[in-house]
């Protein structure tokens, strides 16, 4: 039996790759969640025996030493973070206080035998871009924000950790994932949930910035084929949509999908944060995935019959 760790596991992505490895009885997953962000509501169903969850917070040693030393994990998907654009950008120190937890895994990691620890980075990293579509290996960090910097520090120490002590890592960079589960701090499903209240729509800007949204299957499918073929070890992969589209286009659409009566509205650009254009290199991610991608008007249809967000 594999046992497997997912830190951040009442959260969106985490929670969906938790729903996928239950269904598997040869895996056993213990979910970690501070439940800062998270919400019980997203862990897998009570039917499925082989998961357990524990609230405590990665940042504090205490708190996962104990966790990691009884269990002597497998695998270790370390997905813990402070998320969401606007509590990022009100919260750096909190922000930065992920680098503690970031450690904790990786020490713990190498004491107890771990195989490979997955780690949750971002797009964010590529800060504002200066390569289209953005490479994993040739693209320049341009990480300015603390959400972006600790993420591309996690990356650091990763690699430091396979450099040093063997520690086998792979590095997701996740640009826009969306689905049933997501929370209203994410911008498909803010759209959603106005466009179907009929709500003013926010843009901030003037809604030309663009984006790739991934739906959440396609995610889990990635990330999933990595860990059972052991493919990327100690490899950085984008995992997102090469579909751009504006941020503008996105609220129209959700709108005509939903038959909203909703108005969309325009902000003041925020001062930081908003990059203007974001699209990644997918061939290294498309060689874990056997099937086209679910196109985004498939993926806004799944989400918004779900009624999950």
């Amino acid at each position: 039996m594999r046992k497997i760790l997912i830190t951040g596991g009442a959260g969106f992505i985490a929670s969906c790759l938790a729903d996928r490895l239950v269904q598997d009885p040869e895996n056993y997953v213990i979910l970690v969640d501070n439940l800062l962000t998270g919400s019980k509501d997203k862990l897998p169903s009570p039917k499925y025996k082989n998961w357990h969850f524990i609230k405590a917070d990665v940042n504090r040693f205490s708190d996962v030493s104990t966790i990691m030393v009884a269990y002597q994990f497998d695998y270790v998907f370390h997905y813990a973070a402070v998320v969401g654009v606007q509590r990022t950008l009100n919260n750096p120190v909190l922000v930065l206080n992920d680098i503690n937890g970031i450690r904790n895994i990786l020490d713990l990691s190498k004491n107890t035998g771990v195989k490979c620890v997955y780690y949750s980075s971002s797009s964010e990293v590529y800060g504002e871009p200066v390569e289209f579509p953005q490479n994993e290996d040739t693209t320049p960090l341009n990480s300015r924000l603390p959400y972006a910097i600790v993420k591309n520090v996690g990356e650091s120490f990763l690699r430091s950790y396979h450099q040093e002590y063997g520690l086998n890592y792979t590095i997701f960079r996740f640009f826009n994932t969306f689905g049933p589960k997501q929370s209203l701090d994410f911008v498909v499903s803010k759209f959603i949930h106005a466009a179907l209240n009929h709500q003013e729509i926010a843009v901030y800007g003037d809604g030309n910035q663009t984006r790739t949204f991934l739906f959440i299957d396609d995610n889990i499918s990635a990330t999933l084929h990595a860990l059972n073929n052991r493919l990327f070890l100690n490899e950085v992969v984008n995992i997102g949509s090469d579909e751009e589209i504006t941020i503008i286009d996105l609220a129209k659409k959700i709108i005509r999908i939903t038959n909203s009566e909703s108005k969309i509205i325009h902000y003041p650009p925020l001062k930081e944060g908003d990059m203007l254009r974001r699209k990644p290199d997918a061939e290294k991610m498309k060689l874990l995935i056997d099937h086209p991608l679910i196109s985004l008007d498939d993926g806004l249809g799944k989400t918004i019959a779900s009624g999950n967000f």
